[in-house]
């Protein structure tokens, strides 16, 4: 297990992207009881519910307290499509509410702007955030799939900056300008999506990305730089991808149904050489691959 290097979110978390309810409180009190610390779920996932029900059976069955235990949920802004109303003020605090109901906590340790997609009313929202802050029911504020030009709108109004940009970073979209950006400017960066580069990442009906047929071909290949990497590191392909990002100060978010991957994705303790770190950096594609609706570091 790697030690912590950010300033506020723990090194390994759980994602729970596309789980429903009942996998969220299955992989949360899993994951939790084997030793993991942070629990990443939005608003947007609908499965909010489903941590806070494994949340209540580790906090009576386990010495663990809520402190123990860093909560992250994020806010979605609206605006992705048409239909897709944007929240002003009120309605981000409102929003803000539901969550922490759903997950029936007390505080939320860290809670984020989804994306940057709430346009004009960006500012708003991140206001409202600065207001939960206030309050002390969130720890920490930040933002998800924001750019520069995002952020550089906050330093526009004199406003603090986030504490946390959680983003899309594997080896084949490594956004070198984003990160040295966030690092001068001291925010944490989470990565999402780290096991992109797998056969197996979003294969399912139902998942969508922009990821090609080439690159699925490319990560099923026998010669695969990842297959390679992993034999060499004698770990998974999952631990190597995972190693990449945390020995470069990313806290990361790897998000799996199955037990043994699960603990797979905890359970890892190498280094990869110098050498290795500078040949993955030449296997950037550049642009992000997750969201189906285009990459939306790219809205304006």
């Amino acid at each position: 297990m790697n030690n912590n290097t950010n300033q506020y979110v723990p090194s390994i978390g759980l994602g729970t992207y596309n789980m429903s309810s009942e996998e969220a409180e299955k992989m949360t009190y899993e994951a939790i009881k084997y030793g993991y610390r942070h629990i990443d779920t939005a608003a947007v996932y609908k499965n909010e519910d489903g941590v806070a029900r494994a949340l209540k059976r580790i906090f009576k069955e386990t010495q663990l307290r809520r402190d123990d235990v860093f909560i992250t949920t994020k806010l979605w802004p609206g605006g992705l499509i048409k239909l897709d109303r944007i929240r002003d003020y009120k309605d981000t605090l409102k929003s803000f509410e539901k969550s922490l109901m759903r997950l029936n906590l007390e505080y939320i340790d860290l809670y984020l702007i989804h994306s940057p997609h709430g346009k004009n009313k960006r500012i708003e929202q991140w206001k409202s955030l600065m207001k939960l802050k206030e309050t002390e029911k969130v720890k920490y504020i930040g933002v998800s799939n924001w750019g520069i030009n995002h952020i550089n709108e906050l330093k526009e109004n004199d406003l603090p900056l986030p504490d946390a940009n959680q983003i899309e970073i594997h080896p084949w979209s490594q956004k070198p300008e984003l990160i040295k950006y966030l690092r001068e400017n001291n925010i944490d960066i989470i990565a999402y999506s780290s096991l992109v580069p797998l056969s197996s990442w979003r294969h399912k009906v139902g998942e969508n990305s922009k990821k090609t047929d080439e690159m699925y071909k490319l990560g099923e290949s026998d010669d695969s730089p990842f297959k390679l990497l992993a034999q060499k590191y004698k770990c998974t392909e999952a631990q190597f991808l995972l190693q990449w990002a945390v020995q470069q100060n990313f806290a990361v978010l790897p998000k799996t149904v199955n037990l043994d991957r699960m603990k797979e994705n905890f359970d890892f303790n190498f280094e990869i050489n110098q050498n290795d770190m500078h040949y993955v950096q030449t296997l950037d594609m550049g642009g992000s691959i997750t969201w189906e609706y285009g990459d939306p570091l790219k809205v304006q």
